[in-house]
């Protein structure tokens, strides 16, 4: 099992896809990896006496669980608090890539293909690509990635851009060193307009980055980049996986081979500050929920966002 480290984590309040603000409680935090641990029909929390000093609880990312939860609950000291259950997305890599292709519908492939095709007549023939694994590659893949990055409504509205200290490029550049690491990126001419960064834990890749220039958003250059990745990396034959991590979306549907149910959960003391923070958080969420359905119905959500995107 993974060690607690403590940290501070942000609980963001939002209205549909609009952040407002965020408060941070300082936790004992793990992940759970890929093929880390057994599905559990209820979280257990950690005796009280386990806190560490400054601590309000734990928090517990990507735990296997199996099935549906309740959302918040209150058992032995702790308030059981559950923001996200999902459907968590990977890909077998022990495939081949063939055998990889063979799960897709003839329809899904041929719109795959078609979008491809799409895309390489738009440069004129051939697709102009880079994949970085070398140490001495990394800083050249971040200055690049960093050019498109800024320009995606993830960044501008999200503040969830691929990162741009120095600490993290070093790190990435560590990684390299040891063969911890697949980024590339797909150009139109000598344009960067799609990244995707992906490091190495245990052997499965983690998709940690993936943004593309909303210019290109009808050429679906994001769709475009993942399959001429999953090539190369299939070709490698040396990754268990490529886990999608937390949350849904339908490219992780489109791509993934496999589904596993998974939760993150907070554990945190049953005082009157933290009962505050969780149920505010909580109802605020449904409400957010209540918000995205509704704007949906009307028609307008996409909208919104599509004005969001292109005018921030």
């Amino acid at each position: 099992m993974t060690a607690w480290s403590v940290r501070e984590v942000p609980l963001k309040y939002q209205l549909s896809d609009w952040s407002l603000f965020s408060i941070s409680l300082s936790l004992q935090c793990r992940s759970v990896s890929l093929f880390g641990e057994s599905p559990v029909s209820t979280p257990e929390p950690p005796s009280l006496d386990e806190l560490a000093e400054g601590s309000q609880g734990f928090m517990v990312r990507a735990l296997p669980i199996v099935d549906e939860l309740p959302q918040i609950s209150e058992r032995n000291g702790y308030i059981c608090y559950i923001p996200l259950q999902y459907e968590h997305c990977y890909i077998d890599l022990t495939l081949t890539f063939d055998d990889y292709q063979k799960k897709f519908s003839s329809k899904t492939r041929s719109t795959i293909n078609r979008k491809i095709k799409k895309y390489a007549e738009h440069c004129g023939g051939k697709i102009h690509w880079k994949t970085f694994k070398e140490p001495e590659q990394i800083r050249e893949f971040f200055d690049l990635a960093r050019q498109v990055s800024k320009l995606t409504y993830q960044e501008r509205l999200l503040d969830a851009g691929i990162p741009e200290s120095e600490s993290y490029v070093r790190q990435a550049e560590s990684l390299a060193a040891e063969n911890r690491v697949r980024a590339f990126i797909l150009f139109d001419g000598d344009r960067p307009i799609s990244y995707l960064y992906c490091p190495v834990e245990q052997g499965v890749l983690i998709y940690a980055y993936l943004g593309y220039d909303p210019e290109y958003m009808k050429l679906s250059v994001g769709i475009v980049l993942q399959w001429l990745a999953l090539e190369v990396l299939f070709a490698d034959n040396c990754f268990k996986a490529f886990d999608f991590t937390e949350g849904q979306s339908d490219h992780k549907r489109l791509f993934a081979t496999h589904h596993t149910r998974r939760a993150n959960v907070i554990l945190v003391k049953a005082s009157l500050h933290n009962r505050v923070i969780i149920y505010s958080h909580f109802f605020m969420n449904q409400f957010s929920h209540w918000l995205g359905a509704t704007l949906n119905k009307l028609g307008l959500r996409a909208k919104i966002r599509k004005l969001i995107r292109f005018r921030l």
